[in-house]
């Protein structure tokens, strides 16, 4: 629980700096502290990406999971999911910068995402914080421009981010206990991928639909049970 610990406390940190500054932050700054996170979701990405010898597993885990993903259409509805809550919730105040806009935007924008979940998973599984720590610094920065625009409510989202990555990583530690270190490396190195991926999506390079990618992370897991099985 360590990186959501950390995560939520750069969430509060941000947004109470935001607050500090209302007039909101000069987009010079934001674009290159932004490509500046991006590299360094990049480098975090590659690092994990390596983490397991059996490339053949990881690279038929992440084409046979991006055809699941892209099948079930997995980033449409998140998507889908996020613009649902907001219109249901967000949209009761006409205010830009009330309490409720200002939670929902910042708890979709923290939770509705790939790196939120495969942070989660690899913080539960392998005990790496890594990934939620790059996420923590991505979401101080987001929340430091949300709260300056969107108000207290920002603040608050770090609430959400808690119950939610929270609760991914516990069920993480559970299946840890049913894994063997072979396979969690592998579901380690297809995270890894999809973090990669993230990090060129952040520096606009490319617009890779990761959430599609996510299936992937579970084969390795699948592909140990069939092996178990048979044998």
């Amino acid at each position: 629980m360590l990186g959501t610990i950390v995560n939520v406390i750069a969430i509060i940190c941000g947004s109470l700096l935001g607050l500090l500054f209302r007039k909101g932050i000069p987009d010079n700054y934001k674009e290159i502290i932004m490509s500046g996170i991006g590299l360094s979701v990049i480098l975090i990405g590659v690092k994990s990406a390596l983490s397991s010898d059996q490339l053949l597993i990881v690279i038929f885990s992440v084409i046979i999971g991006a055809g699941i993903g892209e099948f079930l259409k997995i980033e449409a509805k998140l998507e889908s999911l996020g613009s649902y809550f907001e219109r249901k919730l967000a949209s009761k105040s006409s205010d830009t910068g009330s309490f409720a806009r200002g939670f929902v935007t910042a708890s979709l924008v923290f939770c509705v995402g790939s790196m939120a979940i495969v942070g989660a998973l690899e913080s539960g599984l392998t005990g790496n914080h890594q990934t939620l720590f790059a996420k923590s610094i991505l979401d101080g920065v987001t929340s430091l421009i949300f709260a300056s625009s969107l108000g207290i409510g920002v603040l608050f989202s770090g609430v959400a981010v808690f119950l939610y990555q929270g609760a991914i990583t516990l069920t993480a530690v559970f299946m840890k206990n049913l894994l063997v270190a072979e396979t969690i490396s592998q579901m380690t190195s297809v995270g890894g991928l999809l973090i990669l991926a993230i990090g060129l999506n952040l520096l606009g390079i490319t617009k890779i639909r990761v959430g599609n990618l996510l299936p992937g992370i579970f084969l390795p897991l699948l592909y140990f049970a069939i092996c178990t099985l048979i044998a």
